[in-house]
């Protein structure tokens, strides 16, 4: 597989979380699930530590705050 700067999976990551349908929040397994299909293999706990980093919430924080701002 090709390989991705921290920084490039972090920007990857902001665009999907910018893009969530807040009726269908992204898990951290559905992000892995998905950046493996663009070819980037990474782990959950990979996810989870560079969602952490960039002070995202879990999946279940913010299907939370997305349905209380509606």
């Amino acid at each position: 597989g090709a390989d991705f700067s921290s920084e490039a999976i972090k920007a990857k990551l902001k665009m999907l979380f910018d893009a969530e349908d807040p009726a269908a929040v992204l898990s951290d397994d559905d992000l892995v699930d998905i950046l493996k299909k663009e070819g980037i293999d990474i782990a959950r706990r990979t996810v989870a530590k560079y969602r952490e980093a960039m002070k995202i919430p879990s999946s279940v924080q913010r299907r939370h705050l997305k349905n209380r701002d509606k």
